[in-house]
């Protein structure tokens, strides 16, 4: 399992930017070739690319975001990774439907993709673009989406409601990874840590962030709590003795502990694997007490 609970963008034309990413504690890194890189710089910013993937930047995924094909950039950008060892997944701006992604699809055939959802025909048509045979994962473009719909900024996210929750249950529903868009003030801790549990309240995996002083943050709320493995592991033990005994379900707490709840625990334990794991602790106390003696 891979964790998405920080996606930092880096702008791809920002070499010593590109060098420091690569000890940033965060998940996962967006290169970005689209929207942090000015027309003139975009071919100069792929060639610095280019020789930046080839460091090592860990067990964090990394991502290009590439212009969009319509642009005079976007086919270059996409051929010339295609086949790039550090790139796992290419990131395709204003999905607006599934075909969106058949071109990039083809120009690079060994490459997972990921959608941006940043329009409102995108939020309209997420289950489709969600059931696309190469999608990986879908990212909200929340600034974006708002400069279309004309909506204003509430700490609430009221007006980005509709569209988060229909890319949300298109994702979830296709076994997708979906990550929140972005908190524009980076120095607000508090506005971000608001805005972090709402999103992982709702269900989402992970926040793009735009700042490494967001990293903690992000990395706090989307990992699980020490009370929720707690609970976890009560959970499966109490199920796996209620098994033994003849019986289907369990209490733990004073609450029905079922066959889902026990699912969810075991996916809050393995999250949790994933991060200890990342973080170069080796095998977590989770792991060991899921592979027992």
């Amino acid at each position: 399992m891979q964790p998405y609970r920080s996606v930092l963008y880096i702008p791809s034309s920002n070499p010593r930017a590109l060098e420091k990413a690569q000890a940033l504690p965060v998940d996962a890194i967006i290169f970005d070739l689209e929207d942090a890189v000015a027309p003139e710089e975009k071919p100069a910013a792929r060639r610095v690319l280019r020789e930046a993937l080839l460091a090592d930047y860990g067990s964090k995924a990394r991502i290009l975001r590439v212009n969009a094909l319509a642009t005079p950039w976007g086919s270059e950008d996409v051929s010339e990774f295609a086949e790039h060892p550090g790139v796992d997944g290419i990131l395709v701006p204003k999905v607006n439907r599934p075909e969106d992604l058949d071109p990039v699809a083809d120009l690079a055939p060994g490459k997972p993709l990921w959608a941006m959802m940043e329009t409102a025909l995108g939020m309209l048509n997420a289950a489709e673009i969600a059931a696309h045979h190469r999608l990986v994962g879908m990212v909200m473009g929340t600034n974006d989406l708002a400069k279309e719909l004309g909506s204003r900024f509430r700490a609430d996210r009221l007006p980005m409601q509709t569209g988060l929750g229909l890319c949300l249950m298109a994702a979830k529903a296709h076994g997708r990874v979906i990550l929140d868009g972005v908190f524009n003030a980076f120095r607000d801790e508090e506005g971000l840590r608001a805005e972090c549990d709402l999103g992982r309240d709702m269900g989402f995996d992970g926040k793009t962030l735009i700042h490494p002083a967001q990293i903690a943050i992000a990395n706090d709320v989307f990992a699980p709590s020490t009370e929720e493995i707690a609970l976890a592991r009560r959970q499966i033990a109490a199920y796996q003795a209620a098994r033994a005994a003849g019986q289907g379900v369990a209490v733990v707490d004073g609450r029905i502990v079922e066959n889902l709840h026990v699912e969810t625990a075991t996916a809050i334990l393995a999250k949790a694997e994933a991060i200890a794991a990342m973080a170069g602790h080796g095998q977590s106390d989770a792991a060991e007490e899921r592979a027992g003696p």
